[in-house]
């Protein structure tokens, strides 16, 4: 059976939408990611998407969603991707293990186009690093249910 983490941030269009992505395609023989924010944009961020495609991996079909689809769903773990020096993050009152793993917010990037796309893929990068290495090693054992609050 596979376990199962949902991913949290504020617009759910980029950070969590790209995590969710990694570990569907590089773990998903033994998680099932999720997505959502608490305020979602309601779209996936194009760059996101673009970003995401330089490793052969679709997330053009996957949408913003809000955290309340979630609510009472049970998890293994639930990891916050927003950098809390920047924005609010998102607290989840719901069964799973709560983690936080901080990265920028790359649909906030300035510049040139280049520029943009750039901050795109090293978020993309950090999060496939930090994230999936976090899931094929520390998270492997189930943890006891913890409730978490910001």
């Amino acid at each position: 059976m596979k376990r199962r983490v949902l991913f949290l941030c504020t617009g759910n269009s980029a950070r969590s939408q790209i995590a969710e992505g990694l570990v569907n395609h590089f773990l998903g023989d033994r998680w099932e990611a999720f997505s959502a924010g608490t305020h979602p944009t309601g779209y996936v961020h194009p760059l996101a998407v673009q970003a995401m495609a330089e490793l052969g991996i679709d997330i053009s079909g996957q949408r913003s969603k809000s955290v309340e689809e979630f609510r009472g769903q049970p998890f293994d773990v639930v990891i916050t991707l927003c950098d809390s020096a920047a924005q609010e993050c998102p607290v989840w009152l719901g069964p799973g293990r709560a983690v936080h793993m901080g990265f920028p917010d790359p649909a906030r990037a300035d510049g040139v186009m280049a520029d943009r796309i750039d901050a795109f893929r090293q978020v993309r990068d950090a999060i496939r690093e930090k994230v999936l290495r976090y899931l094929e090693t520390e998270a492997v054992e189930p943890q006891r249910t913890q409730r978490w609050l910001l």
